[in-house]
């Protein structure tokens, strides 16, 4: 066995949630290409069927489960259709999450109920689903969640967002402490992608978008693909990472 050998996934089950578009379509994609099974769930039926449509093309099984992971129930029904669709569950990415409104305001502006729902979204679910996933998990599976380089910083006008992913990051090591040896949980904080909600609550086009690229200095000199969240994602799910839990590695192009 060669060390790329240690970056496959052949034999592994992976959840992707917000699998159906952006960062969750490439992480899910990647782990087809690296030899998993995947099961894909999001709100939207029609684009985590037509994703799971791509993994079959790649010549791995898939299943197009339709999950609001703000509803516990449902996330322990995706965790229980993955088992039965699948056969097993060995990996769990913690994607969905963003901006639910897609609406930048200040903390002073921000309402009760928007509040609530960011962190419900980017925090709540992370830990539902973390818990649903290590209950149905044997010795050897992993824990993926998705944070934010701004979970470091914070930003102005998402100031919920960048507490629910700073919080992220806790609970990140604190789960990583409670299931060693036998479940590694990491994290990985995306810097600058232009997924669609990301262009949408900024107020980007492709036409302005290397001025801002510009303007936020990255030492890499562009911004983000969802393919390099894709590549990382597959390093901390394969035997490569194994002795790697509680870390948020951060991919942002050297910001």
């Amino acid at each position: 066995m060669t060390i790329l050998d240690q970056f496959r996934l052949d034999g592994h089950v992976a959840v992707v949630t917000g699998g159906g578009r952006g960062i969750g379509r490439a992480i899910a994609l990647a782990f087809a290409d690296a030899g998993a099974d995947v099961a894909v769930a999001a709100r939207r039926t029609h684009e985590i069927e037509a994703v799971a449509d791509e993994i079959r093309a790649r010549g791995r099984k898939a299943a197009a489960i339709t999950t609001d992971v703000m509803d516990i129930a449902q996330v322990e029904r995706l965790a229980d259709e993955t088992v039965r669709q699948l056969g097993k569950l060995t990996i769990w990415v913690n994607n969905a999450g963003g901006l639910e409104d897609r609406t930048l305001r200040t903390l002073q502006d921000t309402p009760e109920v928007a509040w609530d729902s960011q962190i419900d979204l980017n925090l709540k679910a992370v830990w539902s689903g973390g818990v649903a996933a290590s209950k149905r998990m044997k010795p050897g599976s992993t824990i993926i969640n998705i944070s934010s380089l701004y979970s470091f910083t914070g930003v102005a006008t998402s100031g919920p967002y960048c507490a629910a992913k700073a919080a992220v990051n806790s609970l990140t090591s604190t789960l990583s402490k409670e299931l060693a040896p036998d479940i590694r949980v990491n994290a990985i904080a995306p810097g600058h992608i232009p997924t669609e909600v990301y262009l949408e609550a900024v107020g980007l086009t492709d036409e302005t978008i290397p001025a801002y690229a510009a303007q936020l200095k990255i030492p890499m000199q562009r911004l983000g693909r969802e393919e390099d969240i894709g590549a990382a994602a597959i390093f901390l799910a394969s035997p490569a990472a194994a002795w790697v839990t509680g870390q948020v590695l951060t991919v942002a192009g050297g910001l």
